[in-house]
Formats: structure tokens, sequence, C-alpha cells
């Protein structure tokens, strides 16, 4: 979100950091650490660009069997991922 936030993709209210920080207060989050597993997958994984942040959040996925929610239209048209589109 900090990224999507500094490229100007998303607008968090008031800042990012402060939006971010009052989610992780009131919202139960489970963390994915990124582990070597999902690093080694993250070279595998059936996309058409080679963003590494894509490549972690869709080997994330598959590592953890978890359904991937995004609006990015690249990852939504991925092979071999769960996704849920969040339009």
């Amino acid at each position: 979100m900090l990224v999507l936030a500094d490229k100007g993709r998303v607008s968090l209210d008031p800042t990012a950091t402060e939006w971010l920080r009052k989610v992780f207060r009131t919202v139960p989050f489970k963390e994915a650490p990124l582990t070597h597993e999902i690093a080694l997958h993250s070279r595998s994984v059936s996309l058409t660009h080679e963003d590494p942040v894509d490549r972690f959040l869709a080997a994330t996925a598959i590592v953890h069997e978890s359904t991937l929610v995004t609006a990015d239209e690249r990852l939504l048209r991925a092979r071999g991922i769960s996704t849920l589109p969040n339009k």
C-alpha cells in the first residue's frame, strides 16, 4: 500500500502510514512472512511480467494455499493462482 500511495495509485487519509497503522490496530490480520520457500516459488510463478512484488504475492498465495485478493489485472489473469477481484 505504501508503494502504491507513493506512486499516486491510491490516496489514503491522512497519510498512507497513518491509514495503515489504524487498519493494523483495528482489523485482525495474519502475517505471511517472506520465507525461502516463497522466494523459491516466486521465480517459477507463471506471470507475464517480472515485477518482484507481484511474484512474491503470487508465490505467497500458492505456498499458503490462499486466495489473492487484488485489483491488478495482470495478477487476475495469472494461471495457477486463486484470485478474487477487488474493484
